[in-house]
């Protein structure tokens, strides 16, 4: 395994302190592989630093993709040694972890509308939002572009990326609200079902005039992202700029867990997303979950973030998830 380089130590002193860092001394080692499961939103920025993590640090890392429910129900089942979730956990779930449970902010993004029909560019309402998902809008040619209907594609999956979208739904409309609600799984009015991020993209871009919500760095090939009107008023695409304008409006709290469903500025439907550890009981994981968290938090791995598609986390945010990461026990 490579070795661990003075490069390396320095960005990780950065990320987890220097007293953290003393303490993983011995850098890899041939520690058994971590082991984890859930969101399916970041795993293409998760999948490239575990593998940056293998090559330079030699700790290795098997992340399954799994959706966000999946991998809370592993994480309690202590299948694994991290879950991942792009929907906090709920207090009943969080009471059953025998552990405690440290709910950590690795990345940030945005959840595109994404639709498959050449030549349309479609800016949306709120309204519009809601009705194409609630099935009251059945053909693009309602929303300005040509004679094409509609064919919504959404999860079948427990999915934090549901529960993100319908909560931004559910706050653009009190009929939603009250009606289909928010979620990680709920009884969609109209659409056919896909599993995973992976999945809803593939629908996608295999069905002309094909309508539906994923993660924006999914969003490929014919595929287009809608403008979105948010609570100011103003109409946004999910680029990294209007996205890094919403995210600055979220309090995440002192449990790093905060949310903001509809915010005034920029791209309104944006969220950040959370491994999931065990606050005690690491055992000999511990040096590995630290090292491959704290690699996660570096400056050099959150720089990455924008090319695949991801946020970097604000300062703000970094400097809390870099402290909550060293209180972490064996």
């Amino acid at each position: 395994m490579a070795p661990c380089t003075s490069r390396r130590r320095q960005a990780l002193a950065g990320a987890v302190g220097l007293g953290s860092l003393m303490a993983l001394a011995g850098c890899g080692g041939g520690a058994a592989p971590l082991q984890g499961a859930g969101a399916s939103f970041p795993a293409s920025v998760y999948q490239r630093w575990f593998s940056d993590l293998a090559s330079q640090e030699g700790v290795q890392v098997n992340y399954q993709s799994v959706g966000s429910g999946a991998g809370v129900r592993q994480f309690l089942a202590g299948t694994v040694d991290f879950g991942a979730s792009d929907a906090p956990m709920k207090a009943e779930e969080i009471a059953q972890a025998k552990k405690g449970v440290l709910q950590l902010p690795l990345t940030a993004g945005a959840i595109a509308v994404a639709y498959n029909l050449p030549g349309c560019a479609l800016k949306l309402s709120q309204a519009q939002v809601v009705g194409i998902f609630e099935g009251k809008i059945g053909n693009f040619k309602e929303l300005g572009c040509a004679d094409q209907p509609i064919q919504v594609i959404v999860r079948s999956d427990g999915s934090g990326t549901t529960k993100n979208f319908t909560s931004s739904l559910s706050a653009f409309s009190p009929a939603w609200k009250a009606g289909p609600g928010s979620g990680k799984s709920v009884n969609w009015p109209t659409g056919v079902g896909a599993k995973g991020n992976e999945g809803a993209a593939a629908s996608l871009q295999q069905r002309k005039g094909s309508l539906g919500y994923v993660e924006v760095s999914y969003v490929r090939g014919p595929l287009q992202a809608a403008a979105i009107q948010n609570a100011g008023g103003t109409f946004a695409k999910p680029d990294n700029a209007s996205a890094s304008a919403a995210l600055g409006a979220i309090d995440l709290g002192p449990d790093l867990t905060g949310s903001n469903p509809n915010p005034p500025n920029g791209y309104p439907i944006v969220t950040f997303t959370w491994v999931l550890l065990n606050k005690t009981g690491n055992g000999t994981k511990l040096p590995s979950l630290q090292k491959a968290f704290g690699y996660a938090l570096s400056d050099a791995a959150q720089a990455q973030a924008p090319e695949l598609g991801y946020i970097s986390l604000p300062p703000a945010v970094l400097e809390k998830a870099r402290a909550a990461l060293s209180t972490l026990g064996q």
